[in-house]
């Protein structure tokens, strides 16, 4: 059973597999924080210096009774919280995540395309006077014996 394992787990494609998750991990983390430093300060600024990270609504108050200014004292009172700002900033994570997948499984499938779609020389050519088909190199046709033109 180790060694089914083992060969299970050296194949190409499991290997290739984990490579892609590493990857994939990196570049979620990567997207997140573009969402959280880049994208979402400018809109919140622009609809009134909203931080989305700290926008939620209190379901159950805490030990200590609010207002709270921050979401992580909310959580530090052990209020019951709904994260609509953390669940926006993940939507757009994943928006953006999404969308950057497509690209490039776009551009694979392009090359691909590219790929088998390359013609093949013709190994064949009609003869003028006949319409056989006749090898591209011939210089007399074989069913009607005309000379062909080079």
């Amino acid at each position: 059973m180790l060694k089914e394992f083992k060969d299970f787990a050296m194949r190409g494609n499991v290997i290739d597999m984990a490579v892609g998750i590493i990857v994939g991990a990196a570049f979620g983390t990567i997207v997140k924080s573009l969402v959280d430093d880049i994208i979402m300060p400018p809109i919140g600024l622009l609809l009134g210096n909203v931080d989305f990270s700290n926008l939620f609504v209190v379901i159950k108050a805490g030990k200590i009774i609010g207002p709270y200014a921050t979401l992580a004292a909310a959580k530090a009172a052990g209020a019951v919280t709904l994260n609509i700002g953390v669940f926006l900033n993940t939507i757009i994570s994943f928006s953006i995540i999404a969308f950057s997948v497509f690209l490039i499984i776009k551009q694979i499938n392009l090359l691909k395309r590219k790929e088998a779609v390359a013609p093949a020389m013709p190994t064949t050519k009609d003869c003028p006077y006949c319409l056989s088909a006749i090898p591209i190199k011939a210089s007399r046709c074989p069913h009607c014996t005309s000379e062909l033109k080079a």
